[in-house]
Order: C-alpha cells, then sequence, then structure tokens
C-alpha cells in the first residue's frame, strides 16, 4: 500500500506558493519538498521581451543582489532592451533635426516674403511720385 503524506506547514491546500514534490529519505520514508515558485525573467518595459545580462529571480533575491547584477551599464540598463534604448535615441535626434529642418525653412520663407514685399512698396511709391508730377 502506497504510504499517506501531509504536509509540513499550516497551509492544508494546495496553492500556488504550497507546490510539493514527493522525495524518497535514506531511510526509506516518503517526505513532502516544498517547491520555489519558478522566477520570470525582467522584461523590457516597450517590447515585452526579457532583458538580457539581469538573472531571473524571486523579487525579494533583488534585494540581496549588488546593483551591478540587477542592471545594464548603459541608459535605461535594467528596464529597456538594447534595440529599444536605440530607437529611442534615433527618435529623439531625428525630432529634433525636425525641429532644426522646420526652423531654417521658416527663416528661409521670411525672407522671401521680405524680399516680395519690398519691391510692392517701392512700386506703390514710384505710382504715386508718377501721380504726382502728372498732376
Amino acid at each position: 500500500m502506497v504510504q499517506r503524506l501531509t504536509y509540513r506547514r499550516r497551509l492544508s491546500y494546495n496553492t500556488k506558493s504550497n507546490k510539493v514534490r514527493v522525495v524518497k529519505t535514506p531511510g526509506g520514508k516518503l517526505v513532502y519538498h516544498y517547491e520555489h515558485k519558478k522566477a520570470a525573467s525582467p522584461k523590457c518595459g516597450d517590447c515585452g521581451l526579457a532583458l538580457a545580462g539581469i538573472p531571473a529571480l524571486r523579487p525579494r533575491k533583488y534585494a540581496t543582489l549588488s546593483k551591478r547584477q540587477k542592471t545594464v551599464s548603459r541608459t535605461y540598463g535594467g528596464s529597456r532592451c538594447g534595440h529599444c534604448v536605440r530607437e529611442r535615441i534615433l527618435r529623439a535626434f531625428l525630432i529634433e533635426e525636425q525641429k532644426i529642418v522646420k526652423k531654417v525653412l521658416k527663416a528661409a520663407d521670411a525672407q522671401t516674403k521680405a524680399a516680395e514685399a519690398k519691391p510692392k512698396k517701392d512700386a506703390k511709391k514710384a505710382a504715386k511720385k508718377a501721380a504726382a508730377k502728372k498732376a
């Protein structure tokens, strides 16, 4: 007949935090060994991929690690993956370039408008002088 097993802790329900494995001791007895929950690796906040270079641990275990083991020495290291960081930098650069181009185009537009406006005033003055001479 199979040996009956009982939980070793007070929690008596088969929940996620109470998973057990049957182990045979050297004395031939069967006992429950409690399993730790599997850790999910940290994910990139933008694309959701697992972050390279950072271990997959349970949240409390990160407290015992040193800072260099929890991050990557890069901007957004430990929060965003390298690909997403590259995209962010490129996007920021292109937006700045676009602002500069807009400013340059606006200045060029203003110059052409100013150049067109001056001859109109001169033409009006010339027309008034001509009318004054005729009269």
